[in-house]
């Protein structure tokens, strides 16, 4: 099973949208299974306290009850999950672009969303 590590905004979408082929994602890519560092814990909890964001944030924190979750620390999850991609050469669950662009420079893989569907970028 491939462990892919999800930044805040990736969970918060998979926690909140209905996905169309999560039930297919073993046939797709293969066996997965998401995993949250507490770096990411500590942005939702900060996000949570925005009025606007305070429902979909509380869902997630929810949500990743029933996940994996590994002590990466900082203060800032990006940066926290980049170097995580430096040294153990894995899979993270993002959307942002800029960092999408700096896993690939570091030679990992990513996991997305796209039209509601879970997709493999390398």
């Amino acid at each position: 099973m491939v462990e892919v590590l999800c930044d805040t905004n990736f969970l918060i979408h998979l926690a909140t949208k209905r996905i169309k082929n999560i039930d297919n994602l073993d046939v797709e890519i293969g066996s997965i299974s998401f995993v949250v560092p507490e770096v990411v814990i500590t942005e939702l909890k900060k996000l949570q306290k925005i009025p606007a964001k305070k429902k979909y944030v509380t869902m997630t924190l929810n949500f990743i009850k029933n996940l994996k979750i590994i002590p990466l620390n900082g203060n800032f999850a990006d940066k926290e999950l980049l170097e995580y991609v430096k040294n153990y050469n894995s899979i993270i669950g993002t959307m942002d672009k800029a960092l999408k662009k700096q896993i690939k420079q570091a030679g990992g893989s990513i996991l997305s969303l796209s039209n509601d569907k879970i997709i493999l970028e390398s």
